[in-house]
């Protein structure tokens, strides 16, 4: 930095001292007396001058005092904050620097102004090494971005911060109405076969309309990272609560809200590493984790789970992921859940020259529970595709969902044990409205809709949902 700014005159220090006590006489005498308001505008404004003058001139420490001088007269000043904070940012006094450069965004109008001063308190906070506080004040700037281009430039530091920062943290809210928040029976009759048994089945156990709620938290933690290996500890809880119709309330008397919600948690340890170079073609990542899930106010069962991943790449637009699982899961409230799980999965994906975006995948799934009723097989497909160009005010994201599931036996009936298959297509549209983000994070509108076909008449339903949802955009 010069030591003075072209048409500037730098000040000496007697000068200096002089118009600094002429400044705060003139300010707070004028003040104290009440003698003239145009005065003591016009010194706020001098004051303003002299401290943005004394920043060019190379000269922080004066700017400061200048700037705290004003602040004495109107506290709520958002400039003297920013010059202040400025002026500490030259001092390598990045947290005072922050802390003012917080004022100021408080206290400024919303536009450029916050802005200019949430790029300052990112950029302080990066400094004093605090990155999540840094992302936190990346996505405050992102509010008052003055063009698209300030927007990706935003988006961009987000990314290279996340690359940074050893905290992580995904989240993603949902609200949902839908006509089987319970995921219940089209018939009150117990049909096996087109039989009809002589049971029925009760309201609880009918498909009942009511809103579902949903938050997925996941925060992780990086323990350590070079350019072939990386070793994360995660977490997750997702919690999703229902609230019953009135027409809900009216068919399943007895039924509450919280008999339908579950909890789910997991504490969880992730290593990745490089196969051959490091350039990311080809992955390998291991993960064990354990949790808890529970079901209508009560602990369904406890599980362990060790995992395995490899990612690899397909030229240079698409990528192939295959993974297996094995999971035990135990002190489980019913026989159907002491179970052994293992599990495959498969997941191609390919971005198109265009933007858009094709995802297909693959899951099947062996289940030996201690009861009969919770062992099975089940395969699942699913494909999506995404458009990369918006559609009016939002992106566009189809998907279709296939699954088959088969119980050699099944015991829900008085004559015994017979097999049960279950057959489900399910489809969904999902708009991302990108133009509408606050501080990053932007809405999504999702439809749902298809049905699930079981030889027990009790296993098979109908949805139709419409969610509304936020998640993040960078």
């Amino acid at each position: 930095m010069p030591d003075s700014a072209p048409g500037h005159a730098p000040l000496d220090r007697p000068r200096r001292f002089g118009v600094l006590l002429a400044l705060l006489f003139c300010l707070f005498g004028t003040i104290a007396a009440a003698q003239d308001d145009q005065r003591v505008e016009l010194g706020i404004d001098q004051a303003r001058n002299l401290a943005i003058r004394a920043l060019e001139s190379g000269d922080p420490g004066f700017a400061i005092q200048l700037a705290k001088g004003v602040l004495k007269a109107d506290p709520k000043d958002a400039l003297a904050y920013y010059i202040i904070a400025r002026g500490y940012a030259r001092l390598d006094n990045p947290t005072l620097a922050r802390r003012a450069a917080g004022y100021a965004y408080r206290h400024a109008d919303a536009g450029p102004a916050r802005f200019e001063a949430a790029q300052l308190a990112a950029r302080m906070a990066f400094e004093g090494e605090n990155y999540t506080l840094s992302q936190i004040w990346l996505r405050r700037t992102a509010i008052h971005a003055p063009t698209d281009r300030d927007e990706q430039l935003v988006a961009r530091d987000y990314r290279i911060l996340r690359r940074i920062n050893p905290w992580s943290l995904r989240l993603r809210a949902e609200l949902q109405p839908s006509d089987n928040v319970n995921n219940g029976s089209d018939t009150s009759l117990n049909i096996i076969d087109g039989v009809p048994d002589e049971g029925t089945i009760s309201g609880a156990g009918l498909a009942l309309s009511g809103l579902i709620g949903s938050l997925d938290i996941a925060p992780g933690y990086r323990l350590h990272s070079d350019s072939n290996s990386l070793i994360t500890l995660g977490a997750r809880l997702y919690l999703q609560r229902v609230s019953l119709s009135s027409g809900a309330k009216a068919t399943a008397p007895d039924a509450t809200g919280s008999d339908f919600g579950s909890t789910y948690a997991e504490l969880s340890l992730a290593h990745a590493f490089a196969l051959g170079p490091a350039d990311g073609s080809a992955q390998m990542a291991f993960d064990l984790a354990f949790g808890e899930s529970w079901y209508g106010g009560e602990r369904n069962y406890r599980f362990a789970r060790l995992g395995g991943e490899h990612r690899s790449a397909l030229f240079s637009t698409a990528r192939l992921t295959l993974r297996a699982e094995a999971e035990r899961r135990y002190n489980a409230r019913y026989r159907t859940n002491d179970a052994r799980l293992l599990s495959l999965g498969a997941d191609y994906g390919k971005v198109f020259k265009n933007g858009d975006v094709l995802n297909l995948a693959l899951a099947l799934q062996d289940a030996d529970a201690v009861s009969i009723n919770g062992t099975y097989s089940t395969a699942s497909m699913r494909a999506s595709y995404t458009l990369g160009r918006a559609v009016g005010p939002a992106r566009l994201s189809m998907g279709l969902v296939m699954g088959y599931t088969r119980y050699d036996e099944f015991l829900f009936s008085i004559n015994g044990a017979v097999p049960r298959t279950d057959k489900s297509l399910y489809g969904d549209l999902t708009l991302i409205f990108d133009r509408y983000d606050y501080a990053g994070f932007v809405p999504t509108l999702r439809l749902r809709g298809g049905r699930k076909d079981s030889n027990f008449s009790r296993f098979s339903a109908r949805e139709m949902s419409l969610s509304l949802g936020i998640s993040s955009k960078f």
